[in-house]
């Protein structure tokens, strides 16, 4: 198999204003509006930037003039945050139409949501909340998948969440039903290596017993970020994914495991809070950049795990 032939481009109608970009294999970070005259001052970047899709539901103004910038000579990932794929309620039908017209106006290379829910009935969340792994709610997140698919014509990409509490009526791990989901849908996923880690050390359970149990075959971007450690009540530890730093060493080790078995996929490194200079964020994805780099040229002819 060529790996050459493999490489993903964004999808582009005959009528955009943008190129294809190649994407696979390649590291990028999220976009932040004040690095953006570094940016364009060094040209274009082996790369690609993430964007919050909810950062650009207005009609126009200075935020889709810097993304119609950077989408002209980069890839581009739309990843929601917002839609609450796993509420219990209908998705907010406005807010799919504002996420169909962005993906129509920038055709993003990759597009992504979150297995969690941030709604109830009007009250907006400003968190990624946990739901049980159950039938009835297997049903529900597939449902909406579909729906959401159905809108923006193509796959999306579901992240694993990070978790601070479990749920006693849960009958399924985590792994299970993201493998059933993408049975069911057709979705692809989005493996937040970050969020493992995290989850792993709040929980008391192994990453790489998580990461053995994943389906690695179906996963169509990595991200990686950054976390803060506090203690519970009890005074045990506690991680926070709170995208506030680097990418700590031990996730580096596990992403390191994930891209020698998956082989190279797309992979973002998301700092969103106590944002840094463009060079410390820009050496995060080298880094990255080096590790995907350094496993592509291991993958051989017919391997199982070479980047789609």
């Amino acid at each position: 198999m060529n790996q050459q032939a493999n490489i993903q481009r964004a999808p582009v109608s005959a009528a955009s204003r943008f190129p294809a970009h190649p994407v696979t294999g390649l590291a990028g970070t999220s976009f932040k509006h004040q690095h953006l005259p570094t940016i364009l001052a060094d040209g274009p970047q082996r790369g690609f930037f993430e964007v919050h899709a909810e950062n650009y539901m207005g009609a126009g103004g200075p935020p889709h003039d810097a993304l119609t910038r950077i989408r002209r000579d980069h890839p581009v990932s739309l990843h929601g945050v917002c839609m609450s794929i796993g509420g219990p309620q209908p998705l907010d039908k406005a807010h799919l139409g504002r996420f169909k017209a962005l993906v129509d106006r920038y055709e993003p290379a990759l597009v992504s949501e979150h297995l969690a829910w941030s709604t109830h009935v009007t009250s907006y969340y400003n968190d990624l909340l946990p739901l049980p792994y159950t039938q009835p709610t297997l049903a529900r997140v597939a449902e909406h998948i579909e729906e959401v698919q159905e809108a923006i014509g193509r796959p999306i990409l579901l992240e694993n969440p990070s978790t601070y509490v479990l749920f006693t009526q849960s009958t399924m791990s985590e792994t299970d039903f993201l493998r059933e989901l993408v049975r069911r849908t057709g979705c692809g996923l989005l493996l937040d290596v970050n969020n493992v880690f995290v989850s792993a050390t709040n929980h008391g359970f192994a990453a790489l017993d998580y990461l053995a149990d994943f389906p690695l075959a179906h996963v169509g971007e990595v991200h990686l970020a950054g976390h803060a450690e506090q203690t519970d009540d009890e005074g045990d530890l506690l991680l926070i994914d709170s995208h506030d730093g680097p990418v700590a060493d031990a996730v580096w080790k596990l992403f390191d495991i994930v891209i020698a078995q998956r082989g190279p996929v797309p992979t973002l490194v998301e700092w969103d809070s106590d944002i840094p200079e463009w060079p410390v964020l820009k050496a995060e994805a080298t880094a990255a950049q080096a590790i995907l780099d350094h496993h592509a040229q291991s993958i051989i002819p017919g391997n199982a795990y070479a980047a789609r």
